[in-house]
């Protein structure tokens, strides 16, 4: 029997690219980009992308009656969060003069402050930067540590514990690009679109089992 991975789709992010890399790895399970929220809890593995801002992520989510869906995914099954699907994760963003988000992980969401270093670097970070993995995990098999992966974001994630940090970037200053922990495992960057890195890192995804 296929096993199903369901991409979360709230009306943000691009989750064709998304979708169509899962399934380029992953051509034995079915992939299903989906707002039904029973699809989602009957899921194998969630994927939780998005882009955009966290008021509208936040809005469309309770629109969608989703946020229930994504908390159960978040504590019972393999879930990979993306960019946005990283940032509402936490308690608060710093994001529209400020925004609650789900709160599944304590700590909060920065703003890039270019008063913060001597760089000319402009805000949003956009492009291609190294990803320092500051502990083993298995959706880091087959990616060498300081591999890169491609960002596109003008907020970071930080958290109050810092044993959720599973790697770190540098711009403007040095920022948690992935977390982990259990069955959680969420980036800053898009895997969907970072090549070959990105590629092994979905089909990671797409084989771990978090109980091993």
């Amino acid at each position: 029997m296929a096993k199903v991975i369901a991409v979360v789709d709230y009306g943000m992010g691009n989750l064709r690219s998304v979708a169509k890399a899962i399934e380029y790895v992953a051509s034995e399970s079915d992939t299903l980009v989906t707002s039904d929220p029973e699809v989602i809890l009957s899921a194998d593995r969630v994927v939780f992308p998005g882009q955009g801002a966290a008021r509208d992520c936040m809005k469309n989510l309770n629109d969608h009656n989703l946020s229930e869906a994504v908390s159960h995914a978040f504590n019972n099954k393999p879930f990979l969060g993306i960019c946005m699907g990283l940032q509402v994760l936490f308690d608060h963003s710093a994001e529209n003069s400020g925004v609650n988000c789900i709160g599944l992980v304590s700590g909060t969401v920065r703003r890039f402050d270019r008063n913060d270093a001597q760089s000319a670097e402009k805000v949003p970070h956009m492009g291609w930067n190294q990803v320092k993995q500051t502990r083993a995990h298995p959706l880091w098999e087959g990616i060498g540590d300081f591999s890169r992966f491609y960002f596109v974001h003008s907020y970071y994630v930080s958290p109050a514990d810092s044993q959720w940090i599973a790697a770190s970037t540098e711009y403007l200053v040095p920022f948690t690009s992935a977390i982990a922990r259990d069955n959680v495992f969420a980036t800053q960057f898009h895997p969907e679109k970072s090549a070959e890195s990105g590629l092994r890192l979905l089909q990671n995804f797409t084989r771990w089992d978090p109980n091993q």
